[in-house]
């Protein structure tokens, strides 16, 4: 038996460069379905104590069948972590420069949404390019509830 070597004991194999992404390539993320659990994290990470996110009564006053998820709620789903997308370029990611969402429809608790990114644009550079993944959210219900972007910027293959 080999002895344990702990820079081998990773998510996936094969190391990723700029270079080696394409066009509609998809990163599936776990979908999740939104407990109650779920609202109280977000709450206590957020801050946020508005009642519309918390008080189930508040929102059936207001023609909602359940609590209402904030909008940031929904999008941390779609945090490339969530995925593989990081593990395949723990060593040519640089950072993460931009994103941009737009929220469509309502996400109410006991939903599952089902996050994914897809890359829809490549940009080169001379050492570095930039990747554009496409994130959206659908529901149970098969609708798109959230659409936007990510930009990582990524190493190319070194010669």
């Amino acid at each position: 038996m080999s002895e344990f070597d702990p820079t081998q004991h990773r998510m996936v194999s094969a190391q990723r460069w700029f270079e080696d992404f394409v066009l509609g390539e998809r990163f599936v993320i776990p979908s999740r379905t939104q407990t109650s659990a779920v609202f109280a994290a977000f709450q206590t990470a957020s801050g946020d104590t508005h009642p519309i996110h918390y008080d189930v009564e508040y929102c059936r006053a207001r023609g909602m069948p359940e609590l209402l998820a904030h909008g940031f709620q929904t999008l941390v789903h779609t945090a490339p972590g969530a995925g593989l997308f990081p593990y395949v370029v723990e060593e040519s990611l640089i950072g993460f420069l931009e994103q941009s969402s737009k929220f469509l429809k309502p996400v109410y608790a006991g939903d599952t949404i089902y996050p994914a990114l897809e890359v829809i644009e490549l940009v080169p550079g001379r050492t570095t390019g930039v990747v554009t993944l496409r994130s959206t959210v659908h529901n149970q219900r098969r609708e798109l509830v959230l659409e936007g972007t990510q930009k990582f910027l990524v190493r190319r293959r070194p010669t």
